[in-house]
């Protein structure tokens, strides 16, 4: 990754945030907590680029121009709405399970060669 591209990356992210801070209240404060927990959970993808969560800001963008509530758009269970978003996306804890699964399975090929 060169300067250039961090320099791009940061642009585009005080772009999207601004577009975050154009909404209304209710839109942010729900935004920033799927922006949480999409953290937490980690899909992958969210360190490559910002196309989930713009697509997140469009979707809210559109539900205000209609004059929805946020939990219109959303639902009620906010966390049920970012997991059917990312249900398809590689998250870092099955980047975890391959690694760990790929470390048990060579050290018991080591441990049963061993045996023999």
């Amino acid at each position: 990754m060169s300067i250039q591209d961090i320099i791009e990356g940061k642009k585009q992210w005080r772009t999207h945030m601004a577009r975050v801070k154009a909404l209304p209240a209710d839109y942010q404060i729900v935004y920033r907590e799927i922006q949480n927990y999409l953290f937490k959970v980690g899909p992958v993808e969210l360190t490559e680029s910002t196309d989930l969560l713009s697509g997140i800001v469009d979707l809210f963008e559109e539900g205000s121009a209609l004059k929805k509530d946020v939990l219109q758009v959303t639902g009620k269970d906010v966390a049920a709405f970012c997991d059917d978003l990312i249900k398809d996306c590689k998250t870092y804890a099955d980047t975890y399970l391959e690694t760990a699964n790929k470390e048990v399975n060579k050290a018991m090929k080591k441990y049963s060669d061993k045996i023999k």
